[in-house]
């Protein structure tokens, strides 16, 4: 454009184009501003892989849950790593393993002595003791649990002179259950449930040397594990351990365990589900006559006469009597003759049976399941013209220990309601 102003010929920036020394025309308008992209932004591009459009909301809550999950698995994998351990440590470790078998001498033998154990901790140790009380007493196991700082002001009344002591400190030097000891007899058995794998380096043992120590280590401090020292795979290790002894336990001192709980346990979800099935097959472990019942005699040998071993049998509870390595068979005393009387122990037939000659069966064994192995070995003995002769008692088993004896006749007998 010319300014005519001037007489010169400056250019001026317009919106409009004007072609110089050309007819006069209408002006061609500008082209029109970009249209804004119409691109999807980020957080409208769908994930190929599943279909669904993730926004920063979702995001973030997918993270938060992975971070939970995370942390959730560290502590199920540090507890079980934990356990691992512990189980190795009982299988190779002779403290651990001592002390584990002499843990178990103490609480059985509160049976002959009607004595009972009483398990004492601080804290969450007296919280897994208080577990462990209800599971020794559902397993019949006598237990009690005692505050250290109730028992100081008054409830050491609950200490009898037969009891067993069990405390639990993962420190193994708990103030409040150092107090307690010098109150306590020290002929009363001691046991220890600690993170101390040796008796030198634990404080409650050098005040009671005579304590049962039971390791309950764990592999790192809880505050290397999750950044704080909150009781959690040591209260872990602990309540397995105590779990194992109460279990162990039952298993030595009661025939039939699954009976004895289910006496002890007649209510909610696990009382239906016990009844439910005591109405279901009976086993062998259900009607067998205990083996610690059996009397052991002393002075009698199988030179002695019968007459003196059926004596000792009619003062028998069960009618069971052990001469030597050698059982009497309750059914053949009944009847004896006689002549039989006068004659030596030895002398008389199918009068004793020795361990090896009897017939061993398990206590899972369901009664039905014996009497039909029994009925086909009688019938192979028939065919065979022969005498059962030791097949006549069955020694019951539990892993590979007999827990009880019972006569064949008994199992043939036996009716099921």
């Amino acid at each position: 454009m010319i300014d005519l102003r001037h007489g010169d010929h400056r250019p001026i920036q317009t919106s409009a184009v004007i072609v110089l020394s050309a007819s006069k025309c209408s002006s061609i308008p500008p082209p029109s501003p970009p249209t804004p992209s119409a691109s999807p932004s980020a957080n409208e591009i769908a994930d190929p892989a599943d279909g669904f459009s993730l926004d920063r909301d979702s995001l973030r809550e997918q993270a938060m849950m992975d971070r939970r999950l995370h942390s959730g698995i560290h502590v199920l994998n540090v507890e079980a790593a934990a356990l691992a351990n512990l189980t190795k440590l009982y299988e190779v470790d002779a403290v651990a393993r001592n002390g584990f078998n002499a843990s178990i001498k103490a609480i059985t033998r509160l049976a002959k002595t009607k004595g009972k154990l009483v398990i004492m901790g601080v804290g969450k140790s007296g919280h897994i003791g208080k577990k462990l009380v209800a599971t020794f007493q559902s397993l019949a196991i006598r237990s009690v649990f005692l505050h250290p700082t109730e028992a100081l002001h008054g409830d050491l009344g609950i200490v009898g002179p037969e009891d067993t002591l069990l405390f639990i400190t993962y420190s193994g030097k708990t103030q409040e259950l150092l107090l307690t000891l010098p109150h306590l007899d020290e002929r009363l058995p001691t046991i220890l449930l600690t993170s101390h794998m040796r008796h030198e380096t634990c404080e409650f043992v050098k005040h009671r040397p005579s304590t049962i120590l039971l390791p309950a280590p764990i592999i790192e401090p809880e505050k290397v594990s999750f950044g704080v020292s909150a009781p959690s795979a040591s209260t872990t290790v602990a309540l397995a351990l105590g779990d194992a002894l109460a279990l162990t336990a039952a298993h030595e001192l009661h025939a039939c365990v699954s009976t004895m709980f289910a006496k002890n346990h007649p209510g909610g979800a696990i009382g239906a589900a016990v009844a439910l099935a005591a109405r279901g097959p009976k086993t062998l472990g259900h009607i067998l006559v205990p083996w610690d019942d059996v009397d052991v005699t002393s002075g009698l040998s199988s030179d002695d006469l019968a007459l003196s071993l059926l004596r000792t049998a009619y003062k028998s509870k069960t009618g069971w009597v052990r001469v030597g390595d050698q059982v009497a068979v309750p059914s053949r005393m009944r009847a004896l003759s006689d002549a039989d009387m006068v004659r030596p122990i030895k002398d008389v037939t199918g009068l004793t049976v020795s361990r090896h000659q009897m017939l061993a069966m398990s206590s899972e064994t369901t009664v039905r399941q014996a009497r039909q192995i029994l009925q086909d070995m009688q019938s192979q003995v028939d065919q065979q013209d022969q005498a059962m002769g030791g097949a006549s008692v069955i020694a019951i088993t539990n892993n590979g220990s007999i827990i009880g004896v019972l006569e064949t006749e008994r199992v043939l007998e036996h009716q099921e309601a």
